[in-house]
Protein backbone atom coordinates (compact mmCIF):
# COMPACT_ATOMS: atom_id res chain seq x y z
CA UNK A 1 0.00 0.00 0.00
CA UNK A 2 1.23 3.38 -0.89
CA UNK A 3 -1.82 5.93 0.27
CA UNK A 4 -4.83 5.39 1.77
CA UNK A 5 -7.93 7.92 1.59
CA UNK A 6 -8.77 8.20 5.15
CA UNK A 7 -11.20 10.96 4.37
CA UNK A 8 -14.23 9.07 5.31
CA UNK A 9 -13.52 8.00 8.64
CA UNK A 10 -12.26 11.67 9.84
CA UNK A 11 -15.59 13.08 8.20
CA UNK A 12 -17.79 10.59 10.13
CA UNK A 13 -15.39 11.45 13.21
CA UNK A 14 -16.44 15.01 12.93
CA UNK A 15 -20.07 14.14 12.60
CA UNK A 16 -19.75 12.18 15.97
CA UNK A 17 -17.57 15.48 17.52
CA UNK A 18 -20.90 17.26 16.32
CA UNK A 19 -23.91 15.67 17.52
CA UNK A 20 -22.25 15.19 21.16
CA UNK A 21 -24.76 16.64 23.76
CA UNK A 22 -23.06 18.24 26.18
CA UNK A 23 -24.94 16.46 28.83
CA UNK A 24 -22.52 13.35 27.53
CA UNK A 25 -19.16 15.22 27.94
CA UNK A 26 -19.12 13.68 31.39
CA UNK A 27 -19.54 9.68 30.49
CA UNK A 28 -17.50 7.35 30.24
CA UNK A 29 -15.97 6.15 27.20
CA UNK A 30 -14.29 2.44 26.40
CA UNK A 31 -10.79 4.70 26.53
CA UNK A 32 -10.58 4.57 30.38
CA UNK A 33 -11.75 8.86 29.82
CA UNK A 34 -14.72 10.73 29.66
CA UNK A 35 -15.96 11.89 26.34
CA UNK A 36 -15.15 15.63 26.74
CA UNK A 37 -11.56 14.09 27.47
CA UNK A 38 -11.75 12.11 24.59
CA UNK A 39 -12.62 14.71 22.75
CA UNK A 40 -9.67 16.64 23.60
CA UNK A 41 -7.52 13.65 22.80
CA UNK A 42 -9.23 13.44 19.42
CA UNK A 43 -7.82 17.13 18.89
CA UNK A 44 -4.71 16.84 20.04
CA UNK A 45 -3.89 13.76 17.80
CA UNK A 46 -5.51 15.37 14.76
CA UNK A 47 -2.53 17.84 14.87
CA UNK A 48 -0.04 15.71 15.62
CA UNK A 49 -1.11 13.25 13.02
CA UNK A 50 -1.33 16.03 10.47
CA UNK A 51 1.96 17.44 11.63
CA UNK A 52 3.39 13.56 10.77
CA UNK A 53 2.10 13.94 7.14
CA UNK A 54 3.78 17.56 6.80
CA UNK A 55 6.81 15.97 8.34
CA UNK A 56 7.01 18.99 10.85
CA UNK A 57 9.14 18.90 13.50
CA UNK A 58 7.78 20.79 16.06
CA UNK A 59 5.76 20.47 19.40
CA UNK A 60 2.84 18.08 17.81
CA UNK A 61 5.30 15.99 16.52
CA UNK A 62 8.47 15.67 19.06
CA UNK A 63 6.82 13.95 22.17
CA UNK A 64 3.89 11.65 24.05
CA UNK A 65 0.74 14.03 24.22
CA UNK A 66 -0.41 15.05 27.25
CA UNK A 67 -2.97 13.86 29.15
CA UNK A 68 -6.32 14.35 27.73
CA UNK A 69 -7.92 17.34 29.64
CA UNK A 70 -11.88 18.33 28.99
CA UNK A 71 -10.76 21.79 30.51
CA UNK A 72 -9.18 22.33 27.21
CA UNK A 73 -12.10 22.09 24.44
CA UNK A 74 -13.31 25.31 25.50
CA UNK A 75 -16.42 26.90 23.29
CA UNK A 76 -15.93 25.99 19.70
CA UNK A 77 -14.79 22.58 20.02
CA UNK A 78 -17.98 21.11 17.69
CA UNK A 79 -16.26 23.09 14.79
CA UNK A 80 -13.11 23.14 15.57
CA UNK A 81 -12.30 19.60 16.23
CA UNK A 82 -13.98 18.69 12.61
CA UNK A 83 -12.01 21.51 11.04
CA UNK A 84 -8.84 19.80 12.53
CA UNK A 85 -9.51 16.00 11.38
CA UNK A 86 -10.65 17.97 7.71
CA UNK A 87 -7.02 19.15 7.65
CA UNK A 88 -5.40 15.73 8.91
CA UNK A 89 -7.54 14.02 6.17
CA UNK A 90 -6.26 16.88 3.65
CA UNK A 91 -2.72 16.04 4.89
CA UNK A 92 -2.56 12.22 4.32
CA UNK A 93 -4.39 12.93 0.86
CA UNK A 94 -1.05 14.63 -0.21
CA UNK A 95 1.12 11.18 -1.70
CA UNK A 96 4.50 12.64 -0.29
CA UNK A 97 2.72 11.80 3.29
CA UNK A 98 2.85 8.60 2.76
CA UNK A 99 6.53 8.19 2.12
CA UNK A 100 9.90 8.81 3.72
CA UNK A 101 10.27 8.86 7.36
CA UNK A 102 8.31 11.03 9.99
CA UNK A 103 7.81 11.50 13.45
CA UNK A 104 4.87 11.48 15.97
CA UNK A 105 4.56 11.19 19.58
CA UNK A 106 8.16 11.94 19.81
CA UNK A 107 8.80 8.14 17.83
CA UNK A 108 10.28 7.76 14.00
CA UNK A 109 8.48 5.99 11.61
CA UNK A 110 7.78 5.42 8.45
CA UNK A 111 5.20 7.45 6.66
CA UNK A 112 2.95 4.60 5.27
CA UNK A 113 3.18 3.08 8.95
CA UNK A 114 2.14 6.69 10.88
CA UNK A 115 -0.60 7.12 8.24
CA UNK A 116 -1.91 3.59 9.48
CA UNK A 117 -1.62 4.97 12.74
CA UNK A 118 -3.33 7.25 12.00
CA UNK A 119 -6.26 5.69 10.45
CA UNK A 120 -6.50 3.62 13.72
CA UNK A 121 -6.71 6.34 15.91
CA UNK A 122 -9.54 8.00 13.61
CA UNK A 123 -11.57 4.78 13.58
CA UNK A 124 -11.07 3.27 17.03
CA UNK A 125 -11.30 6.77 18.95
CA UNK A 126 -14.80 7.05 16.46
CA UNK A 127 -15.71 3.60 18.13
CA UNK A 128 -14.99 4.83 21.77
CA UNK A 129 -16.83 8.36 20.84
CA UNK A 130 -20.18 6.71 19.32
CA UNK A 131 -20.86 4.24 22.32
CA UNK A 132 -19.80 6.48 24.92
CA UNK A 133 -21.99 9.26 24.16
CA UNK A 134 -24.82 6.57 22.69
CA UNK A 135 -24.44 7.17 18.89
CA UNK A 136 -24.21 4.73 15.85
CA UNK A 137 -21.46 3.83 14.26
CA UNK A 138 -20.48 1.91 11.39
CA UNK A 139 -16.98 2.41 9.24
CA UNK A 140 -16.01 1.45 5.70
CA UNK A 141 -14.84 -2.35 5.10
CA UNK A 142 -11.87 -1.14 3.12
CA UNK A 143 -11.07 1.15 5.85
CA UNK A 144 -11.66 -1.96 8.81
CA UNK A 145 -9.61 -4.30 6.38
CA UNK A 146 -6.49 -1.74 5.95
CA UNK A 147 -6.21 -1.98 10.23
CA UNK A 148 -6.56 -5.67 10.68
CA UNK A 149 -2.93 -6.34 9.46
CA UNK A 150 -1.55 -4.01 11.46
CA UNK A 151 -3.97 -4.76 15.00
CA UNK A 152 -2.80 -8.51 14.04
CA UNK A 153 0.85 -7.35 14.55
CA UNK A 154 0.03 -5.54 17.37
CA UNK A 155 -1.31 -8.33 18.95
CA UNK A 156 1.71 -11.06 18.41
CA UNK A 157 3.31 -12.66 20.77
CA UNK A 158 6.10 -10.61 22.20
CA UNK A 159 4.24 -7.43 21.21
CA UNK A 160 2.90 -7.04 25.01
CA UNK A 161 5.22 -3.56 25.81
CA UNK A 162 4.37 -2.05 22.53
CA UNK A 163 0.93 -2.17 23.63
CA UNK A 164 1.34 -0.88 26.99
CA UNK A 165 -0.62 2.72 26.84
CA UNK A 166 -2.13 2.30 23.62
CA UNK A 167 -4.17 -1.32 23.51
CA UNK A 168 -5.30 -3.52 26.22
CA UNK A 169 -5.10 -7.40 26.17
CA UNK A 170 -7.48 -8.59 22.59
CA UNK A 171 -10.04 -9.73 23.19
CA UNK A 172 -11.33 -12.68 21.23
CA UNK A 173 -13.94 -12.41 18.71
CA UNK A 174 -15.15 -15.18 16.63
CA UNK A 175 -13.96 -15.44 13.46
CA UNK A 176 -17.43 -14.65 11.87
CA UNK A 177 -18.27 -11.77 13.65
CA UNK A 178 -18.27 -8.04 11.85
CA UNK A 179 -15.45 -7.14 11.21
CA UNK A 180 -15.71 -3.48 13.11
CA UNK A 181 -16.36 -6.02 16.09
CA UNK A 182 -13.01 -8.02 15.31
CA UNK A 183 -10.94 -4.74 14.72
CA UNK A 184 -12.33 -3.22 18.38
CA UNK A 185 -11.85 -7.01 19.76
CA UNK A 186 -8.20 -6.66 18.44
CA UNK A 187 -7.05 -3.14 19.91
CA UNK A 188 -8.29 -4.44 23.07
CA UNK A 189 -11.69 -3.26 23.97
CA UNK A 190 -14.95 -5.00 24.23
CA UNK A 191 -17.24 -4.63 21.39
CA UNK A 192 -19.94 -5.43 23.78
CA UNK A 193 -19.25 -2.20 26.13
CA UNK A 194 -21.87 0.14 26.56
CA UNK A 195 -21.83 3.41 29.14
CA UNK A 196 -23.43 3.07 32.21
Amino acid sequence: MTSLNIEPATTQLGELVRAVPDARLGSPTPSDCTVGELLDHVQMLARAFTGAAEKADDQTTSGPPPPPDAERLGDDWRGRIPALLNGLSAAWNEPSAWEGMTRVGGMEMPGEAAGIVALDEVVLHGWDLAVGSGQAYDVSPDLLEALVPFLEHMAEPGMEAARVGLFGPVVRIPENAPLLQRVVGLSGRDPGWRAG
